[in-house]
């Protein structure tokens, strides 16, 4: 891999990282059941895409 196509590579975790946290995050805050599930499923996703990036390595 390129430098450029590395430094994509970080991006792209940097991001995932960010948005497993705000998911995590809002799950936290709310009350309604199916809500918090939901904010948990979009987190575990983001999970997978970070590994998904991390194997490319």
């Amino acid at each position: 891999m390129t430098t450029k196509e590395l430094l994509y590579v970080e991006d792209a975790l940097n991001h995932v990282q960010y948005l497993m946290a705000q998911y995590r995050s809002a799950a936290g805050q709310l009350r309604d059941q199916h809500l918090r599930s939901e904010a948990l499923r979009m987190a575990d996703e983001q999970q997978k895409l970070f590994t998904s990036f991390y194997n490319l390595v």
